[in-house]
């Protein structure tokens, strides 16, 4: 947990995350397009905690929150965890139980779900012996999914952590007060 009394998902990932800058975040938009997932879903997340914005909360009215490397990737995690049928309040006790390993190197690890549960796999036997159950299961290698969203956010607009971005909008509205 964080200060704020929350997790914190910075430390969900850990890697060699050097293509991608840490002092750079993405944009609502960028993160929605990248995770596959409506702005909806990801103001829902952010405002119940399941994902938060590393880089930049949202601080009122036109201000942008700005999502890390690390934040995208969780967020396609979700985001295919739910393509198998997850329900939310299963993934985030798969998501919570992630978190509580700490630092750990989770890029090791391959997500399996038979369509209810979600089973961690650190291991080939254990992958085996969930298959050799008979029931169809579903695989999410940690490691495909942050070389793939690496790939795509390498050519994708960031905005810098201290970058002061407001829509159109705020802009009006603030010139009105100001006048």
């Amino acid at each position: 947990m964080d200060q704020s009394g929350s997790y914190s998902q910075a430390t969900l990932f850990d890697g060699d995350f050097s293509a991608v800058r840490e002092d750079v975040g993405y944009r609502g938009p960028v993160a929605c397009s990248v995770a596959g997932i409506t702005y909806r879903q990801l103001d829902y997340w952010a405002r119940t905690g399941l994902v938060l914005p590393q880089v930049r909360a949202a601080e009122g009215s036109g201000t942008q929150r700005l999502y890390s490397f690390r934040d995208i990737l969780l967020l396609k995690v979700i985001k295919n965890l739910i393509d198998a049928g997850i329900s939310l309040q299963h993934i985030r006790m798969a998501i919570d139980h992630l978190r509580s390993r700490g630092d750990v190197d989770l890029t090791a690890i391959t997500l399996m779900s038979d369509g209810t549960s979600v089973f961690e796999c650190t291991e080939d036997n254990e992958i085996i012996d969930l298959v050799k159950g008979g029931q169809a299961m579903f695989a999410i290698d940690l490691s495909g999914v942050w070389h793939d969203i690496e790939g795509t956010l390498v050519q994708l607009p960031t905005s810098e952590a201290d970058e002061v971005w407001t829509d159109e909008l705020s802009q009006r509205r603030r010139l009105r007060r100001v006048a």
